[in-house]
């Protein structure tokens, strides 16, 4: 059976009347909106500059610089260090060389006059082969006198060591390592000018004279 509906329709028995209608329509077009939110209404809305993450900053430089630094620094160390060793070996080389060639005194005598007093050093370098001879006192021989160095051996016989020519402090007279071997004393003497020979032997007595000290080396 229909029935006439107020617009003029008929409305039949199952036909279901609309159900209440929303108090504010506008609510759906505000929900979804195109104009207002992204098409699809389940994205998320782009985040801005300001809410963007940075990325934590990069020390990767800082310590690839602080290495080469020190890089740079051990090998300025390892320089100067070798630089420092060989000056040191240098060094060395020529203290030896010093050493070598430095006096290597054997034998010793101090001559003493007739009063006690240290007249006369006398000292023998194997490796100059030479008896130095070192003035102590102003004590000169004259212009016709010369004086004469004389060893004294064990059996009591003078054997002559040459004679003293020139009157500077320091005086130098041939001789060996032998020269001083089994010698006791040493003495001076005053000849005539030009000194004697060894079978005229030393005049007595004699100026200086001084035990003979053999030194260790």
């Amino acid at each position: 059976m229909y029935a006439a509906s107020p617009s003029g329709h008929a409305v039949g028995d199952n036909v279901t009347a609309p159900g209440p209608q929303p108090d504010n329509p506008w609510i759906d077009t505000l929900t979804c909106s195109p104009d207002l939110i992204p098409t699809n209404c389940n994205e998320a809305a782009p985040m801005n500059e300001s809410t963007t993450p940075t990325s934590p900053p990069c020390h990767a430089g800082r310590w690839r610089a602080a290495t080469i630094v020190c890089l740079l620094v051990m090998a300025i160390a390892a320089a100067a260090g070798a630089s420092m060793y060989e000056q040191f070996k240098a060094q060395l080389a020529h203290l030896q060389a010093q050493l070598r060639s430095a006096p290597q005194v054997r034998y010793i005598a101090v001559l003493l006059d007739e009063k006690r007093a240290p007249a006369m050093l006398v000292t023998l370098d194997p490796q100059e082969r030479a008896l130095r001879l070192q003035r102590l006192n102003n004590v000169t021989e004259g212009r016709e006198d010369t004086m004469q160095l004389w060893a004294m051996v064990a059996d009591g016989k003078a054997r002559s060591l040459g004679i003293l020519e020139g009157r500077s402090k320091t005086l130098q007279l041939p001789a060996d390592d032998n020269t001083l071997q089994d010698v006791s004393q040493l003495a001076i003497s005053v000849e005539n000018k030009g000194g004697v020979t060894q079978a005229q032997g030393p005049r007595l007595p004699y100026l200086f004279t001084g035990a003979v000290v053999q030194k260790a080396l």
